[in-house]
């Protein structure tokens, strides 16, 4: 596939974070996908990498041999690749920051202290500066110095045991099927760092920003957390359906397609027994009065559910769907959304070769024709290293 012209990827009108200058000291996932995303909106972004590189580049090789979280969440960013226990690079990056607007750091609890770099200490030498902590767990506690990983942070927070199927057990609980924890915390520490900068144009201070991942999928769990805590029951893990609404989930047409349907209120549910199932005494049946009588007789109303959709193929029960106005989706695989209509993609380099990648989910009218690509480690280390240098008089 041919590289798209380079001038059509200019942004179509200037864009919120020009002249804004991140340094970004990240690894993996949360903070770099947050600095992306600044990125896309025009900061430049100076990525600090170990020698060996961010591991996140070594996760696969599935992209044209890059990894397929690199391309995703790397792109527009330049690369220097430094030793910050080595008293000299350490001194680049501290002239770094004596210019950066923001600095966004996901290392070890405590490493950015050790070196001299933490949050408070930055601020006080440079007061418009704004920091962003990414953690696993927070400033303190008593698992302040886990180590947190997305899979990790989901068990921990309660996420995995309100997904997956039914029943008791390690093997019924489900993994969120992609990073989670670490996106939501990567777009928490956008909005935070978004907020900071809008501040600092009322105050001219910048701010600390504070994200944990475990915070992050906390504040997810929040309805499950509320309905225990104060209504005395956890929800029950119900696979492909939901906990406190009914019917509300997959079920199986005739020619084995899967369909998704949703009820959430009294009309639609009316037009549901009228439309689709054809079954309209069950507007008077007691066990399918309200919502709550319908989740309490839930095998019921599933298997009512259940046997009309069994009777007719997709296509029909579609048609049926669409006419009654029943929200409903597919049960799509990765490839099915790969061709899916409604999917949006911008091309990016990769390689010397260009490959869609899915579009941020806010569309704003500087979005350029394609993504910046990704850096290849260090690319940019020369070029940082002559601009950020010591000054002519240092010895």
């Amino acid at each position: 596939m041919p590289l798209p012209d380079t001038a059509d990827a200019a942004p179509t009108a200037p864009r919120p974070l020009d002249g804004v200058l991140v340094v970004a000291l990240e690894q993996a996932v949360a903070a770099p996908y947050c600095s992306s995303r600044l990125a896309d909106a025009g900061a430049r972004v100076i990525k600090i990498e170990r020698k060996e590189g961010d591991f996140a580049r070594g996760y696969d090789r599935a992209v044209h041999g890059e990894s397929s979280y690199w391309v995703w969440i790397n792109r527009g960013k330049e690369s220097v690749a430094l030793d910050v226990k080595n008293a000299n690079d350490l001194a680049l990056l501290g002239r770094l920051l004596a210019q950066a607007d923001v600095f966004i750091q996901n290392l070890a609890p405590g490493a950015a202290e050790r070196l001299g770099i933490g949050s408070a200490a930055l601020r006080e030498r440079h007061p418009r500066l704004i920091t962003c902590d990414i953690s696993g767990y927070g400033d303190d506690g008593r698992l302040f110095s886990l180590k947190a990983y997305d899979l990790l942070v989901q068990a921990e927070s309660g996420l995995v045991s309100v997904s997956g199927a039914a029943g008791d057990g390690a093997e019924s609980l489900g993994r969120i099927g992609v990073s989670l924890c670490d996106i939501n915390a990567g777009l928490n520490a956008l909005i935070g760092i978004q907020q900071a900068l809008m501040q600092r144009e009322r105050t001219g201070r910048g701010s600390a920003v504070k994200v944990s991942l475990f915070g992050s999928a906390a504040e997810l769990m929040a309805v499950p957390y509320l309905q225990t805590r104060y209504g005395g029951k956890a929800p029950e893990r119900v696979g492909l359906k939901h906990p406190t609404i009914a019917p509300y989930g997959a079920f199986t047409c005739a020619d084995g397609r899967d369909i998704v349907i949703s009820i959430q209120n009294e009309r639609e549910w009316a037009d549901f027994c009228r439309g689709v199932l054809r079954r309209p005494e069950l507007l008077h049946d007691p066990r399918c009065a309200g919502n709550a009588a319908r989740v309490a007789n839930r095998a019921f109303v599933d298997g009512v559910v259940a046997d009309v959709f069994g009777s007719l193929p997709g296509a029909s029960m579609v048609d049926r769907l669409t006419e009654a106005q029943t929200a409903f989706g597919n049960v799509n695989s990765v490839h099915d959304l790969i061709d899916h209509p409604q999917l949006r993609t911008r091309r990016m380099a990769v390689n010397g070769r260009s490959v869609d990648v899915p579009v941020s989910p806010w569309g704003v009218e500087w979005d350029g024709a394609e993504f910046a690509p990704a850096p290849a480690l260090d690319a940019q280390g020369a070029a940082i290293r002559a601009e950020f240098g010591a000054p002519p008089d240092a010895s």
